[in-house]
């Protein structure tokens, strides 16, 4: 194969593009973590057959993953996590005229908390019974809910998509002016997301018609047996009595968050050591959350006295490990291209986002709907960006882009959210991108990024 070094250098990007795609796109379609084993053959290709030399895999954040994954799981199967669900029901039934701002708020703080949007698993029966038990149209604050919760990802300090990306910027060689730890991407992403959440649940007060006045839920009432069905029984973990050692895991891993958030801040409560320089370094961001994620499922596993064997049974774990694989995968097939062609991207994509910096939400949602994850939309794009001198203060104030795959109704909690609905009103249209999600996350993630670039002025990353 050796014709193929001879071909130009944009002959030969072509064609690695091409095979780069085609592993993703296979990957996407055959879902879960065939994203990152399809990365082996495309590395065969670029390695064996272009001569390219093997990148880099996104170790760091592999690293981080597991460990924020691990403690996540720790909790849910410590029963930390029913806690807060318990917590969640109590509000949204106290109040079910605002049901429509609650639930997507409150989808989204447990995301933030626990570090994945999976947790809407959880809330999504209790909000459609909440909702249908008081005539609200059961899509307004479901399809809400299911958007924010994954809009919070950005916005934890222990996800996998926000810490790879400080991780990312802090590793580089680019100086950006006051952002030194993670709390600096926090203090934009949850105000900016927030925002975004707003306005997607008052705008979903008002989107498709009111129960009583639809013709085709009307006609579904006519059939006691279809009426009994999308009214069903009260679904509820109210009624559930939580041992106190549940409530006492809540706590540890909140305070292991708040922990991280502290010394995050303030540098001299890091250890430090001298650098090559001899200029003392304090302990990096990467590994300091790694340390204290284990920690937490440590003692949450010691004090609960479950078994290890439960926590890799649950769906936090198994949710995780698929998006380790997906990114060792695809961080080490993307990072040994792009690294190939620097040159060539700086002189045509670059020059594009630094012309129409705008332009960078467009790409970064896309490449999120391609990947079906923010944590590899952030290990794909934020290098590259970077590499090709994107204005790193820019990849800070449109960080909520990089939340995409709610284009196609594809994602499990999408998913999940139209089979809850037993009234049907959340649904995918006949045309499939005319589904019950692509409206509210495409006015979340805008706004959400018009919030942030408001706010990188401000801080004075831009």
């Amino acid at each position: 194969m050796n014709f193929l070094t001879h071909l130009s250098e944009s002959t030969q990007f072509i064609i690695q593009l091409i095979v780069v795609l085609g592993c993703l796109f296979y990957g996407a379609k055959k879902g879960g973590m065939a994203l990152g084993i399809l990365g082996g053959i495309g590395l065969i290709i670029l390695v064996f057959g272009f001569k390219l030399p093997p990148g880099s895999p996104a170790t760091s954040v592999i690293l981080t993953i597991l460990a924020v994954v691990v403690a996540s799981a720790t909790l849910q199967a410590s029963g930390g996590l029913d806690v807060m669900v318990q917590i969640s029901e109590r509000i949204l039934r106290n109040n079910p005229k605002y049901i429509c701002i609650l639930a997507p708020v409150i989808g989204w703080t447990l995301t933030i908390l626990c570090g994945t949007g999976h947790t809407v698993y959880t809330l999504l029966p209790i909000i459609y019974d909440v909702a249908i038990k008081n005539g609200v149209r059961p899509e307004r604050p479901m399809a809400a809910t299911t958007i924010s919760s994954q809009m919070g990802v950005i916005s934890s300090p222990v996800s996998v998509a926000g810490v790879s990306m400080v991780a990312i910027l802090l590793s580089s060689k680019v100086s950006i002016p006051g952002f030194t730890s993670y709390v600096d991407l926090l203090k934009l992403t949850i105000p900016a997301t927030f925002i975004g959440v707003l306005i997607i649940g008052i705008w979903s007060m008002f989107r498709g018609k009111d129960l009583d006045k639809d013709e085709e839920f009307q006609e579904k009432l006519k059939n006691p047996e279809t009426k009994k069905y999308i009214y069903g029984e009260t679904a509820t973990v109210l009624d559930k009595k939580l041992p106190k050692i549940n409530w006492v895991c809540m706590w540890i891993f909140l305070s292991a968050i708040a922990i991280v958030a502290i010394v995050g801040y303030f540098d001299e409560l890091r250890p430090a050591w001298p650098n090559a320089a001899g200029v003392m370094k304090p302990l990096g961001m990467t590994p300091t959350i790694q340390i204290f994620m284990l920690l937490a499922a440590a003692i949450i596993m010691i004090v609960s006295g479950i078994k290890s064997s439960s926590i890799a049974k649950n769906q936090i774990f198994n949710s995780g490990m698929v998006a380790l694989v997906a990114i060792y995968g695809i961080s080490w097939m993307a990072d040994t291209m792009f690294k190939a062609h620097i040159d060539l991207l700086t002189g045509t994509l670059g020059e594009m986002l630094r012309a129409y910096p705008w332009a960078y939400i467009i790409v970064a949602i896309l490449i999120s709907k391609f990947l079906n994850s923010q944590a590899a939309a952030v290990a794909t794009f934020v290098p590259l960006a970077l590499s090709i001198n994107v204005n790193p203060g820019l990849i800070i104030a449109f960080a909520s882009a990089c939340y995409g795959y709610y284009i196609l109704p594809t994602y499990p909690s999408d998913l999940a959210a139209i089979q809850f609905d037993r009234s049907g009103t959340t649904k995918i249209g006949k045309y499939v991108i005319n589904h019950s999600f692509i409206l509210p996350g495409l006015i979340g993630v805008l706004s959400s990024c018009a919030a942030g670039y408001v706010l990188a002025k401000i801080y004075g990353y831009l």
